[in-house]
C-alpha cells in the first residue's frame, strides 16, 4: 500500500548518488530555474491581453471556483499517473505546490506525469474551444489559461525530460541511464 502524505515531505529515500545525476545538471540553471518558471508565468499571465475573448464577462466567484477545481484536477491527474508506483507527498512553498514521489519512474511515465495535466487541461480545452459557443469558449479558455499558469514548471520539466536519453529513469530530482 502506497501512502499519500499531505503537506509534509516524504522520508528521505536512501540513494547511492554516485549512480545518479541531478536532473538539472547545470549549476547556474538549477540555481535560477524558478526565475525561468516566473518568466513563463508572466508571459502566460499576459496572454489574455492579446486575445479578444476576455474573462470579464464571467462572474469573479465562478472564476475562483473554476480555478480551484482546475488546481485540484491538475494535481489528481499527476497522482493518477504515479499512485501505484510509490509514496506521494504534496507540499508547498509560498504559493507553489510540489508533488514528490519516491518512485523510480521511466522516461515515458515521468514525461506523462509532468505533461498529462497540461495536455488535458490546457491543450484540449483550447482545441475544443474552436467548436463551442462563445460563453463556453470563454470558460474553456479560462481553464486552459489558469492551468497553463499552474503548469509552468511542468512545461519546462517536460522539455527537459524529452531531451534525456531513451533508457533514462528518474527519482527525486535525479536520473540515471539504465543499460539493459
Amino acid at each position: 500500500m502506497h501512502l499519500i502524505i499531505w503537506f509534509r515531505h516524504l522520508p528521505q529515500k536512501s540513494m547511492d548518488l554516485s549512480k545518479w545525476t541531478p536532473f538539472i545538471q547545470n549549476d547556474w540553471f538549477r540555481e535560477h530555474y524558478m526565475k525561468f518558471v516566473y518568466l513563463l508565468q508572466i508571459i502566460i499571465f499576459l496572454f489574455p491581453l492579446f486575445f479578444p475573448t476576455g474573462f470579464t464577462k464571467i462572474n469573479i466567484y465562478f472564476l475562483i471556483i473554476i480555478g480551484v477545481l482546475v488546481f485540484i484536477i491538475h494535481e489528481c491527474l499527476h497522482i493518477l499517473v504515479i499512485y501505484k508506483k510509490g509514496d506521494i507527498s504534496l507540499t508547498f512553498s509560498g504559493i507553489f505546490f510540489w508533488l514528490n514521489t519516491n518512485a523510480i519512474l521511466s522516461k515515458c511515465r515521468f514525461w506523462v506525469f509532468m505533461s498529462l495535466p497540461f495536455i488535458l487541461l490546457s491543450v484540449v480545452p483550447v482545441i475544443v474551444s474552436f467548436y463551442v459557443i462563445e460563453d463556453i469558449k470563454s470558460i474553456l479558455l479560462f481553464v486552459s489559461w489558469i492551468n497553463s499558469l499552474i503548469s509552468s514548471s511542468d512545461i519546462i520539466n517536460s522539455f527537459l525530460i524529452a531531451i534525456k536519453p531513451k533508457n533514462t529513469v528518474f527519482c527525486r530530482g535525479y536520473y540515471r541511464i539504465d543499460h539493459f
